[in-house]
């Protein structure tokens, strides 16, 4: 690695963490002690707002920034193997969120970032979500965020049909398939509803709002103890 990309990289695991000591930023730049002391004192020198002290910690001043767009050949390649991944398992509006902002941070890299990250050889073929399945993703997701309950027609994995009323949590990609993460008011209880078995979703004209026992939060909770239970059971 080269000194400036280590000094940049150095400026941004220090301004990443509360405490950043000696130690910690020596192994993650793979150099030695030594040589962390030495650069965070030329950077000091050069007016970078580094506050602490060898055996104590440092951390970055407020009030410092650095471009946004100094991205490493790598990083670049890493930006468009991620976007280019991602869209196919996206809804189609974040899918196209991600490619408009993929463009605008290719768009001001400089010539070699540029230059390799267009060039990368990774692709994901477009054969994942259909159409409907991506439009149902998009309606939940949307949901989701307004706090909307939702009313859908649901086939579980034995074929067998439901309605339900409910209110989303959560989406959750798992691998080629999509779970909605929700509180059935059907069930009175948690559901998880595999996406592409809704067959008809609608938004409701009626938020809701966090209630003791119905938070994502609660679910998490619930899955934890499951999961201890389960191992001690084991």
């Amino acid at each position: 690695m080269r000194r400036a990309d280590r000094l940049f990289h150095l400026i941004q695991l220090i301004r990443g963490r509360r405490l950043t000591t000696a130690a910690y930023l020596a192994q993650r730049l793979e150099v030695s002690d030594r040589t962390i002391y030495r650069d965070i004192a030329d950077l000091q020198h050069q007016g970078v707002p580094i506050e602490g002290e060898a055996g104590v910690g440092y951390r970055l001043g407020a009030g410092f920034d650095l471009p946004p767009m100094m991205f490493t050949q790598d990083e670049a390649k890493a930006l468009v193997a991620s976007v280019r991944v991602a869209q196919v398992w996206l809804d189609p509006a974040l899918a196209q969120g991600a490619q408009d902002a993929l463009g605008k941070i290719i768009a001001v890299l400089p010539a070699d970032a540029r230059v390799a990250a267009e060039a990368l050889a990774v692709f994901a073929p477009p054969v994942g979500m259909s159409p409907q399945v991506q439009r149902t993703l998009q309606t939940l997701r949307e949901a989701v965020q307004a706090r909307d309950k939702v009313f859908i027609h649901y086939r579980d994995l034995g074929d067998k049909a439901s309605e339900r009323t409910l209110r989303p949590l959560g989406c959750f990609y798992w691998g080629k398939v999509w779970t909605l993460a929700a509180w059935c008011e059907h069930r009175n209880d948690f559901r998880s509803f595999r996406v592409d078995r809704v067959t008809y979703v609608r938004r409701l004209d009626e938020r809701f709002r966090d209630e003791p026992g119905r938070t994502l939060a609660d679910l998490a909770r619930l899955d934890t103890a499951r999961a201890r239970a389960q191992a001690g059971a084991a």
